[in-house]
């Protein structure tokens, strides 16, 4: 039999806690062999706080664990069964659907693009009003022109004597307004 990707319900705020549960009460009942990957899609973010730049993570989807595993009976009452899983997602409750490949291979991408390159916890959008907490422009107020997600920077006119003057900043330098 083949392993499938399933969606699992867990309580929210314990997603890593689950998956934790899970390995190891898949080792405890020698069922390594019926499980593949255990995972909580997440994604790397960066954010200033204290004037320091910080990476968090951040979850795609706050409450769910990816569980890559061979639906049987045994291997559904171990998944039911472990603390703070409210059950899965899709299908029945006794049959659960596992999620498409294509589904599956989408969220693993979205899970390693986040890690290979970390996006601001902020976005940004042309329009946008923003003040500037940083730099040499520190407390002009702008707004957004261009935003390069790429290099983490943004294009901002800013109002100094009266005239626009367009300037660029690190997303780490401006706050929404």
């Amino acid at each position: 039999m083949s392993k499938r990707w399933y969606v699992v319900h867990a309580y929210s705020g314990f997603e890593k806690h689950v998956t934790r549960s899970l390995i190891e009460r898949v080792k405890l009942y020698g069922m390594e062999d019926q499980f593949g990957e255990i995972l909580v899609p997440t994604e790397e973010v960066v954010e200033m706080r204290d004037g320091k730049r910080r990476k968090s993570e951040r979850k795609f989807y706050p409450g769910y664990v990816l569980v890559e595993m061979e639906m049987n009976d045994q291997t559904w009452h171990l998944v039911n069964e472990t603390p703070r899983v409210m059950g899965f997602i899709g299908g029945t409750p006794e049959k659960p659907a596992p999620i498409t490949q294509k589904e599956a291979d989408g969220i693993l991408r979205r899970v390693q693009d986040g890690t290979d390159k970390p996006r601001p916890k902020t976005l940004f959008e042309p329009g946008e009003a923003v003040r500037v907490v940083d730099g040499p422009f520190a407390d002009f107020n702008g707004v957004v022109e261009e935003v390069n997600y790429e290099k983490s920077r943004l294009h901002v006119s800013v109002l100094i004597f009266g005239r626009s003057t367009p300037v660029e900043l690190e997303f780490a330098q401006v706050e929404k307004d």
